[in-house]
């Protein structure tokens, strides 16, 4: 590489000096893409079967360092071990889900004429630019990576420059798998992920992070015909309705709300509870918080961005009753917060704070709930509580999110997608859908050639 920009990385756990990385100059991005082109026409004409064995190989190897890859996502993030390692081993079940389901995706016939033939083949997309987020690094790389590589795309793929090292990595264990070109990695900060979103020679960028990014993301792809795929995450609700136990309901509230110090795409941001059985709710959801653990936030930036929400909610007329004070010590820890008082208008309530924060709404109905959490520019998730099918029909009819979630904060079928609405992004991420979004569909139209009227002469 020629630009020896560094980016240098810091532990959250303690600030210890992780490592350094160059960042990509646009010599290195402008190779990569011109690379990832001339590699895709020979890619993309291997057999499927070939192509997912492939994947499966990439999958193994990814297995078989799990170890080392969660060691780094811990070092780089701070999330758990353990937690690290159960998104490893996710994102390695998704390559090999990936490795089954590409061979097998296919397209459709049409009903045509007796003399003509009509299908529609899926066809890769070209080059997939991949950026890729920090909270689960490996997971979500392996959704974005796997899909577009099974299908016969070439990838280039930046993960978040607060987890570099993780990226690295994860290229080196997946891409020997691989003919030269076809997935090759990248580190830089935003600026290289622009000019990779805008680069001419790419037809795809899949962006999981931030909003900002996002619309920046779709703008340049907007000048460059590419199709932008994004997640761009959420201000998910919780609605609590009033026939259920509060000290269940506290423990998904807690569960949703700070398990990776609420650094999840679909963590809940704002809860909605009845007022009938909001006073045990709160003192359930306090006695919660208070036996978790304080867990680092990505980095101090990051943290001094919860803090803000808190302080202004609290200037606003909220009450802080747990937590709510940034701890003293090396790393970047903040502990699990409870807001209650808080109102609609407020930015804790308006805007993703990303953060263990749990802002309290008390509600006078299940109707009123729903309303003021369907107030919103995102539309990624939303989790409802309640015992009554009549008002979970309701929720999930009204809602309007992607993902409508009921009576687990958490969870759902292997294989599942999400496709966000509005400001949460665009296409589906995840599932068997996600094999559509990186292919195109080509229709043809196979006619047979008509005889000569000399040749019709002769026959008759």
């Amino acid at each position: 590489m020629t630009d020896m920009r560094a980016l240098d990385i810091h532990s959250p756990l303690d600030g210890r000096l992780v490592g350094w990385l160059p960042a990509a100059s646009e010599e290195d991005v402008a190779g990569a893409v011109l690379t990832a082109r001339a590699a895709q026409p020979g890619w993309a004409a291997t057999p499927a079967a070939e192509r997912g064995a492939a994947l499966r190989s990439a999958a193994a190897s990814v297995r078989a360092h799990a170890g080392e890859l969660a060691n780094l996502v811990e070092a780089e993030t701070g999330r758990p071990f353990g937690s690290a390692q159960e998104g490893v081993l996710a994102g390695v079940s998704t390559l090999e889900q990936y490795a089954e389901l590409g061979p097998v995706h296919r397209g459709r016939s049409l009903l045509g004429s007796w003399d003509a033939t009509d299908f529609m083949v899926p066809e890769p997309r070209g080059v997939v630019v991949a950026l890729t987020p920090w909270n689960d690094p490996v997971a979500v790389a392996c959704g974005l990576l796997g899909a577009a590589l099974v299908t016969g795309n070439t990838v280039v793929h930046k993960a978040s420059e607060r987890c570099p090292h993780v990226g690295m990595l994860l290229g080196q264990l997946m891409s020997p798998a691989f003919p030269d070109g076809v997935l090759q990695s990248l580190t830089g900060d935003g600026s290289v992920g622009a000019r990779l979103a805008a680069d001419r020679h790419v037809d795809l960028v899949a962006h999981v992070g931030g909003t900002a990014t996002g619309r920046s993301i779709a703008a340049a792809t907007a000048a460059t015909g590419a199709k932008a795929l994004l997640e761009n995450g959420g201000n998910d609700p919780l609605v609590i309705d009033s026939d259920v136990d509060p000290e269940w309901a506290a423990e998904q509230a807690a569960l949703g709300a700070f398990t990776n110090a609420g650094q999840l795409c679909t963590s809940v941001e704002r809860i909605f509870v009845h007022e009938e059985i909001a006073p045990d709710f709160l003192d359930a959801l306090c006695q919660a918080a208070r036996s978790w653990t304080p867990q680092p936030l990505v980095d101090a930036r990051q943290r001094t961005h919860v803090h803000e929400h808190v302080s202004e909610a609290v200037a606003d007329g909220a009450t802080v009753l747990t937590g709510g004070s940034v701890p003293d010590g090396s790393g970047s820890h903040y502990p699990a917060t409870v807001l209650g008082r808080c109102t609609p208008d407020m930015r804790v309530m308006r805007e993703e704070t990303f953060g263990p924060v749990a802002p309290v709404r008390v509600v006078e109905s299940f109707e009123q709930g729903l309303a003021e959490a369907a107030v919103d520019e995102h539309g990624l998730a939303a989790t409802v509580l309640t015992g009554s099918m009549a008002h979970a029909q309701q929720a999930w009819r009204t809602l309007p999110v992607g993902t409508v979630k009921v009576n687990a904060v958490f969870g759902g079928a292997p294989g599942g997608a999400a496709q966000p609405r509005r400001m949460s992004g665009t296409g589906f991420g995840y599932g068997p859908e996600l094999l559509d979004e990186m292919t195109t569909m080509k229709v043809v139209h196979l006619g047979q050639i008509q005889p000569s009227s000399q040749a019709r002469r002769a026959a008759s």
